[in-house]
């Protein structure tokens, strides 16, 4: 990652973070916002474009989600709906989170790889069960030049059937598992509804993982591990809140045994995000793609299958987790600026005073850095302060740091909080020291705000009227049901209204309420096998 210096440099001050000029028909565009005359130190008249978002979050989410990932520098829209370009701002993010989970991916003995973008037909179409899920997103390449191909190929939307027909030929004895691969990659997903940037896009950015074992458990054991990385990336580098749970065979991957997930909530909008998936697929691909081996007993097997994924969708649950009216607020693990130096030289000054205070900010920014701490320092001279203070808050910069002349006169520095706006006066020899603690405490602080939303965001309702109630009131719902797929049918129709989309289950969690004998299903009145968590969700 360059350093945030440089990245500073790549952020764009002349538009102020307007949008893109050319965006898809179908999706909203955002006016540029005209530039105005700022007022300048003395008689330097100062000129400046005008910063921040015209939409609320709470009143008008749809819009402030469009406005702020686009102001803030982290997409612009691209000419071919439903995709995006992650700029170095967004990008720096998922740089973090690849690096952190790579690392804790290695530790457990999987390596990286990397197969072709391109299926067959015949390969695609093996496993029916698996190309049905994904059949009406798939992306053809149907020509080259001028000429049709002979046959179609496919752009992957996922990437079992590129590379089972591989572990057939690699896998043959019981010495040669597990077999442990990860690719960081992109996948093309033709999705036909609304696109939302990070949330629903035709191409994003993932890692996959695909493993093969000799037995089920396993595979078990490294399906709760993945899942449990998959909570600590959310949880404690975007400091966004999870629930760990069991998909049901209605919402379970095409294909697979069986599908564990983590979910994240909006309380603004009441909607649901599956976060991440690890999948249990069985042996049901190894059969189709023949992938078995000699045991140590001599007989013969087929290989028991994970595949496991995250994507970019995670950056997006962040915004919508943390961001508010001023921008993006982003927790400190994961910011690419993690604190901001601006000087607040004044026309009274001196030139060897405006100098000292250059110098000071300069010193100040070397020492936090010397500590480990990203800092940049803003010192450009053709805007004001205040311009300043909102160019970052946009960016969610989670600590801005100000040097004034009196705190050049006193020895200290103001320290302004991003995520409450909290401000407190510190020492120029305690900032290193202190910095570090004080950006960890912001990180804790943030998680445990929007876990407090999130558990205030689940209801228990044990009725159809408390079911749609809680519904109404823009909450998920903890609810006995009797496990059964017609039953999941029947809740989205009938709780779907005019305005709002029916529901359906989020997860079986893997944490459940305890469940007496003779509970009814909320829907069916059947007896309740279980506690689903249901929603609306993206």
């Amino acid at each position: 990652m360059a350093a945030p210096e440089e990245q500073m440099a790549a952020l764009s001050v002349a538009d102020g973070g307007a949008a893109a000029k050319v965006k898809p028909a179908k999706e909203k565009k955002l006016k540029a916002d005209k530039p105005k005359q700022g007022e300048g130190n003395g008689d330097k008249k100062k000129k400046e474009t005008k910063l921040g978002l015209t939409a609320s979050k709470e009143t008008d989410f749809g819009d402030w989600y469009s406005q702020v990932v686009v102001e803030s520098e982290m997409i612009s829209y691209y000419d071919v709906s439903g995709c995006y370009i992650l700029r170095p701002y967004a990008f720096a993010i998922w740089d973090e989170i690849k690096n952190w989970f790579d690392a804790r991916i290695k530790e457990l003995g999987v390596q990286n790889a990397y197969f072709p973008l391109f299926i067959t037909e015949d390969v695609l179409m093996t496993e029916k069960e698996h190309v049905e899920g994904f059949a009406p997103e798939v992306a053809w390449v149907t020509k080259s030049g001028s000429s049709d191909l002979e046959r179609p190929i496919a752009i992957r939307p996922t990437s079992e059937t590129v590379m089972y027909p591989y572990y057939a030929q690699w896998v043959r004895s019981h010495r040669d598992l597990p077999l442990r691969l990860n690719q960081w990659t992109n996948v093309v997903r033709w999705e036909f509804k609304h696109p939302t940037p990070f949330i629903r896009s035709r191409e994003f950015l993932w890692q996959e993982g695909h493993t093969c074992f000799a037995t089920k458990e396993e595979a078990d054991e490294e399906v709760y591990q993945i899942l449990d990385l998959y909570r600590r990336v959310y949880e404690e580098l975007l400091a966004v809140p999870v629930c760990k749970g069991i998909k049901s065979s209605k919402e379970k991957f095409a294909g697979a045994l069986y599908t564990t997930t983590v979910e994240a909530f909006i309380p603004q909008n009441g909607r649901g995000i599956q976060a991440a998936t690890s999948h249990c697929l069985g042996q049901n691909f190894a059969k189709m793609f023949g992938i078995e081996f000699e045991t140590e007993e001599k007989t013969r097997a087929h290989a028991w299958q994970n595949s496991w994924g995250l994507t970019t969708r995670s950056i997006g649950v962040m915004v919508m987790t943390h961001g508010d009216d001023k921008g993006l607020v982003i927790p400190p693990r994961v910011a690419q600026i993690q604190v901001v130096v601006i000087p607040i030289p004044n026309s009274k000054m001196g030139e060897e005073a405006t100098k000292a205070m250059l110098d000071r900010a300069a010193a100040i920014a070397a020492e936090l850095k010397a500590a480990g701490v990203r800092v940049t320092t803003d010192s450009r001279d053709n805007y004001t302060p205040g311009w300043k203070y909102n160019f970052w808050e946009l960016r969610g910069v989670p600590l801005r740091i100000e040097l004034g002349p009196r705190d050049m006169d006193s020895g200290v520095a103001m320290l302004a909080r991003r995520d409450t706006g909290a401000k407190e006066s510190m020492s120029w020899g305690e900032l290193a020291a202190k910095v570090p603690g004080l950006l960890e405490q912001i990180q804790g602080d943030m998680y445990a705000r929007a876990r407090a939303a999130f558990d205030a965001s689940i209801e228990v309702a044990y009725t159809w009227d408390d079911f749609m109630a809680a519904l109404e009131r823009k909450h998920m719902v903890l609810a006995p049901w009797c496990d059964e797929e017609a039953a999941e049918d029947e809740v989205k129709k009938r709780s779907a209204t005019k305005d709002a989309m029916g529901a359906k289950t989020l997860c079986l969690p893997l944490e459940q309420p305890e469940l007496k004998a003779g509970t009814p299903c909320f829907v069916t009145g059947k007896p309740a096998k279980n506690f689903a968590l249901w929603g609306r969700s993206y």
